[in-house]
């Protein structure tokens, strides 16, 4: 199989991964069998089987003992016991992906300050492991990823919730009103696979105030596969009482998955106001944390 295909595969398995995962972690104390979870997506277990093990890395019933052993009672909780449990139920190494990370910030102080002011901006839609992905980039590197809900109803106000493609495009389009888009699919699908194919470095143009980028960057300073409450990131960069700033600076982040707000959550460990949606929240995690062995 081919890296394109392998991307593709995947990309079409996300809505149903996603349905998946909220069952088996809902219900992992009854241990449901595979048959049941192939009903409700509607394929056959074969199916089911090869597809969930073919996107998470492990196969179902090996996510299940990874959960139950740790007795875990929800998936999006601290990222150590569920790679200790997995790493106790003898599994064998899945294939491992590399957590991604700035090469370069591409852009100087004044023009992250800018928010795009005259710039071009690429605009296009490809394939990603959680969906159909809105990439936007400029010569500078990637400026930014959001997510498409194929079913989502498009609508005039936003709301954490999944968005239809002409949301999509008009919520990363709006955080840059003073620049010029161009939409260009071929220049997402290079974006796409050297982040989720080649797995290459990426050059990234963080256009925001410095808190925010300053945020930005201490997300990528928890360790894949992890997460970290709002408190934490505030006291990370020195500003402990700021945690309200912070969790905007958070919601404010145009690169999902890069700058991986993902792994922010509330100080009650639960995950909360994700802004496309909190099942790409938990496939998110769930992907990187059986990468992370």
């Amino acid at each position: 199989m081919t890296q394109t295909q392998s991307l593709a595969k995947q990309h079409a398995a996300y809505d149903r991964m996603a349905t998946a995962l909220e069952r088996l972690g809902n219900n992992w104390k009854d241990w449901p069998d595979l048959r049941s979870c192939a009903q409700i997506l509607g394929i056959s277990t074969s199916h089911f089987q090869r597809e969930f093990t073919n996107w998470a890395g492990l196969s179902p019933r090996q996510y299940q003992a990874a959960l139950a052993h740790g007795e875990a009672g929800a998936l999006l909780r601290s990222g150590a016991s569920v790679l200790e449990t997995t790493l106790e139920t003898g599994l064998s190494a899945p294939s491992r992906l590399h957590d991604l990370f700035i090469a370069h910030e591409g852009l100087s102080p004044g023009e992250a300050k800018s928010g795009g002011d005259g710039e071009t901006l690429s605009i296009g839609r490809a394939e990603t492991p959680f969906g159909a992905g809105v990439w936007l980039s400029s010569r500078r590197g990637l400026v930014g990823l959001g997510f498409i809900d194929e079913n989502a109803p498009e609508r005039t106000s936003f709301e954490h919730q999944g968005r239809g493609e002409r949301d999509a495009f008009a919520d990363l389009m709006g955080r840059y009103p003073a620049a010029q888009f161009v939409r260009d699919d071929a220049v997402a699908a290079h974006w796409a696979s050297r982040a989720f194919e080649q797995d290459e470095p990426l050059p990234l143009a963080l256009y925001g105030t410095p808190f925010r980028r300053q945020i930005w960057r201490a997300l990528l300073d928890i360790p894949m596969g992890e997460t970290e409450t709002y408190g934490a990131l505030s006291s990370r960069v020195g500003r402990p009482k700021a945690q309200r700033a912070t969790g905007a600076a958070v919601g404010a982040n145009p690169l999902s998955w890069f700058i991986p707000c993902h792994r922010a959550i509330s100080a009650s460990g639960k995950l909360h106001n994700y802004h496309w949606g909190l099942a790409r929240k938990r496939c998110m995690l769930t992907y990187e944390r059986v990468r992370a062995l």
